[in-house]
């Protein structure tokens, strides 16, 4: 198991911190004075727009220390019965704002853990759902589970309702590993949970798997992969470790001597990658892969691969409707937001109103520069005067971007033919930095953002 390492020049680059881009502009750039424009999107979708729904669950039933998602622990379930009879009252209130549309084409819930709902009310939840948006028969229905805290009866009652997607976040297998972020889950568990799953009819399995971690080294990054690409889960997403404690306080409980350093981290998702390669899965983007028969490997080699705020996805609905706390949406005209905080949320609700307290219309620059990102995430090559000619602006607007990558490319990030950018297979993991060369908001909080690798 050898890789090349970083060299000199791309160490630099893979110190900084940058977006993810899941959006262009990114969520930083959100502003609550623009907030009041989002009820005319709403209001105002297309008989022709197909939906997306994403709902946030902000609770789980364990703390992982890794964690960087906007959830807390519900020791009573009280408290998340509460939050579900709440969440019920927001999906009304939005069908009944919503314009015309096309039928819910994805479902999608998040977290936090969606299974720290009951059974009973997760049912109750996408049955409302499916019926309030008006799902299509081959809707992608989709949840982000705990394997960890996975019940039989939940897994029944997602089989169902109709549940054909789910991604378990198994993160890492090394018990070692697993005691120093406090997300204990034997193999033997993940196992059972995926056999389960099959058998209630989900189709689609999906793993997360984390590099950085406290303890971990190459050597148990590749036994994490191998073991998990042993239960053949569809696709596999691979994310590095963001040790942010200064926004996230219960990080202080990793130790940061237990953390590798930048040459040590990317040996380890080097170590990941050859696991998956060498076991059949297409690398997709920046850190997916997929089984070669699988729906993102399709639309990757298609080049109908898309990103957004679940990351790398084939659905092309125009319109992404948030439901939940700190849950962010899309439409035609620009972003908005939910407000963070449970309680405020709660409170819009509780007033009849739509929980927004933030958005931003973007513009046609926005929007040239965005299709410019997402092809250099999804696509690694982009013609930049083609995207330019296709958004009515002249060829050479983005010359500013493309003067920017020629210090890239002397790094060996990028090479450029005139006016057509591509990333090399060794800089893959490097991809956001030549994104950010298009990206004329990078914001200047830059520690906000997670390192590039």
């Amino acid at each position: 198991m050898s890789r090349s390492l970083l060299t000199p020049a791309q160490r630099v680059h893979a110190e900084r911190n940058l977006p993810r881009y899941t959006s262009y502009p990114t969520a930083l750039a959100f502003d609550a004075r623009q907030a009041s424009k989002a009820h005319d999107w709403i209001a105002g979708t297309n008989p022709e727009d197909r939906l997306s729904v994403y709902v946030h669950v902000p609770f789980c039933r364990r703390l992982c220390w890794y964690c960087g998602c906007h959830t807390s622990i519900a020791h009573t379930y009280e408290r998340v019965g509460n939050f579900f009879e709440t969440l019920t009252r927001e999906v009304d209130l939005v069908a009944e704002r919503l314009g015309r549309h096309d039928g819910l084409a994805h479902l999608h819930f998040g977290g936090g853990s969606p299974n720290a709902l009951s059974p009973e009310d997760f049912v109750a939840l996408v049955t409302q759902l499916k019926t309030a948006f008006r799902s299509r028969p081959d809707a992608e229905i989709a949840a982000e589970l705990d394997p960890g805290m996975l019940s039989e009866a939940f897994v029944d009652a997602a089989g169902a309702v109709g549940v054909n997607r789910v991604s378990l976040g198994v993160q890492t297998f090394d018990p070692t590993v697993q005691a120093l972020v406090n997300r204990i889950q034997p193999y033997d568990h993940v196992a059972r949970a995926t056999e389960r799953l099959r058998a209630v009819g989900v189709k689609g399995l999906n793993f997360d798997l984390m590099y950085g971690l406290p303890g971990q080294t190459p050597e148990n990054v590749h036994e994490s992969a191998r073991l998990a690409v042993q239960l053949r889960p569809d696709r596999v997403a691979v994310f590095g470790y963001a040790h942010v404690p200064w926004m996230k306080k219960h990080q202080t409980m990793i130790r940061e001597a237990d953390l590798a350093d930048l040459d040590g981290r990317w040996a380890q998702a080097e170590a990941a990658d050859i696991a998956l390669v060498e076991a059949g899965y297409i690398r997709i983007g920046l850190d997916h892969y997929a089984l070669p028969d699988d729906a993102l490997s399709l639309a990757a080699a298609e080049g109908r691969l898309r990103r957004n705020f679940q990351g790398y996805t084939d659905d092309p609905a125009p319109v992404l409707v948030p439901i939940g706390p700190s849950s962010i949406g899309q439409f035609r005209e620009g972003f908005v937001g939910n407000h963070v905080p449970t309680d405020q949320w709660s409170a819009a609700i509780a007033r009849g109103e739509l929980p927004l307290n933030r958005a931003l219309v973007v513009d046609a620059e926005d929007r040239l520069r965005a299709a410019v990102i997402e092809r250099l995430m999804c696509d690694m090559t982009v013609d930049v005067a083609a995207v330019c000619r296709e958004h009515a602006f002249a060829e050479d607007h983005l010359a500013d971007g493309l003067a920017a990558t020629d210090a890239l490319r002397l790094a060996g990030l990028c090479t450029r033919d005139d006016a057509v950018v591509s990333i090399p297979e060794p800089a893959r993991r490097l991809m956001r930095v030549v994104a950010a060369a298009f990206d004329a908001r990078l914001p200047q909080a830059a520690m906000r953002h997670a390192k590039a690798v």
